[in-house]
């Protein structure tokens, strides 16, 4: 019979290891400290709860089963994910004495014990009793997909790793920069957002697309300096990155000598074949000649591409280049059937626009020898 200082679980082993699935994403994989590689279990309302943590973010679920007892424990993740994926049987038992210093695991023939760590060491995870506030599910992913690919991945500089995420009313505002590249869109919310402007990690946010894939609403809520996501049964916490977050409204060019509408799919079709002759930080050229955009590329030793299309241009020729992946994501990340590109010379930044959608995508060009 379970104590006060056990823990036993019995579940289906399908509902556990989706929830083990999503709760490793946030297990630590530095290693350094040897908890935060670990999985928290413990029962909460009559359910087991999983819960990881690598101190940026944190991913919590739970599991209905037949439950007893109220310790709680830290399993290695990776091992005990691995583990109850393999199992033979439906239902998986899980079973923890105090003091034994083990997770006794038993699924059908199968038996294992698993050395696991104490409780007591496991990080403090931020409350998740807090105000929320409801989002549509399809916008904000939409928002986060359209953005997020120009967030950095420099932790040098902190500040360029995360979002800027603004509610204004009835809208929300996303921003995010590399310093090469600028992607701001406004979308607009059915209810007003709750009161909130934070620079969130761009890990977080991809992590919120994958676990609300699916899902009808969110819930938003902050704590200190943490914000915290609930979607379906699944709860994510981020912390907030301090900084100054870049005036994006200073970095968008007030006017531009050229403004273009050209089919989307056509160009991103060009981009992607003649990138693939744009290695080595070769750039990719884009010469806008009379009635024609001329896309080509070429790096020493391995070939080069040539190729023109159809496009509304009258005036001097202009010729610019840029970086073959940032053109071609910000082509991607446009939905509608046309595109706008906006330039000033090839020296100033040039601008991928979709106004029908309120996004905006500022590329930096790249000097061209010759």
């Amino acid at each position: 019979m379970a104590t006060e200082t056990a823990l036993r679980v019995t579940c289906p082993k399908a509902d556990l290891s989706a929830a083990l699935g999503v709760v490793a994403r946030a297990v630590s994989t530095r290693g350094a400290v040897q908890v935060l590689g670990g999985i928290l279990l413990q029962a909460e309302n009559d359910k087991l709860t999983l819960a990881a943590t690598d101190m940026e973010i944190s991913l919590r679920a739970s599991v209905s089963g037949e439950l007893s007892g109220d310790a709680s424990v830290v399993v290695p993740g990776r091992l005990l994910t691995d583990l109850v994926r393999l199992l033979p049987a439906d239902t998986v038992t899980l079973a923890y004495e105090e003091g034994e210093g083990v997770l006794a695991v038993t699924s059908g023939s199968h038996s294992s014990r698993l050395n696991v760590y104490s409780a007591e060491d496991f990080p403090r995870l931020p409350p998740i009793d807090v105000s929320l506030h409801r989002i549509e599910t399809p916008a904000l992913l939409a928002t986060i997909d359209k953005v997020g690919r120009a967030a950095s991945r420099d932790e040098s500089r902190p500040v360029l790793t995360g979002i800027l995420v603004r509610f204004e009313g009835e809208q929300l505002v996303m921003a995010a920069t590399d310093s090469y590249r600028l992607a701001v869109k406004e979308t607009p919310l059915s209810a007003g957002g709750p009161e909130l402007e934070a620079i969130i990690p761009a890990r977080a946010l991809q992590e919120l697309v994958r676990i609300a894939s699916g899902t009808e609403e969110i819930e938003l809520g902050v704590h200190e300096n943490h914000v915290i996501f609930s979607a379906g049964d699944v709860w994510l916490t981020s912390r907030r990155i301090d900084g100054q977050f870049p005036n994006y409204n200073q970095l968008l060019p007030e006017s531009f000598e050229i403004e273009i509408d050209t089919p989307r799919a056509a160009l991103l079709a060009v981009v992607r074949r003649a990138g693939l002759m744009a290695q080595r930080n070769a750039p990719l050229r884009l010469r806008f000649a009379e009635g024609e955009l001329t896309v080509s590329a070429q790096t020493q030793d391995v070939g080069e591409a040539t190729e023109s299309i159809p496009v509304e241009f009258e005036g001097e020729e202009l010729e610019i280049g840029f970086n073959p992946d940032f053109l071609r994501e910000g082509l991607e990340a446009v939905s509608g059937d046309t595109v706008r590109l906006k330039l000033i010379n090839r020296l100033r930044p040039g601008l991928i626009a979709a106004p029908e959608e309120s996004f905006w995508y500022l590329i930096m060009p790249i000097r061209l020898a010759g």
